[in-house]
């Protein structure tokens, strides 16, 4: 799974942290998205969090946006 793989390489998250994360990607992900699309959307999700936001449908919310926005 993309944000997984995206996770480990920001950084250590502990369980909690990766389930939440994981929730947010399942939510925003898109049938159809090439592998590339997945693994900018971690990638947003993962910055946000790192960013401060730890509330998941505020991530949710941000996520959904491109990141400098």
């Amino acid at each position: 799974m993309a944000i997984r793989r995206k996770a480990e390489e920001a950084g250590i998250f502990d369980p909690s942290e990766l389930a939440l994360l994981a929730r947010a990607f399942e939510q925003l992900k898109l049938e159809g998205q090439s592998t590339g699309q997945r693994e900018a959307l971690a990638s947003r999700i993962i910055a946000n969090y790192m960013a401060g936001v730890i509330d998941e449908t505020e991530l949710i919310s941000l996520s959904r946006q491109p990141l400098g926005r």
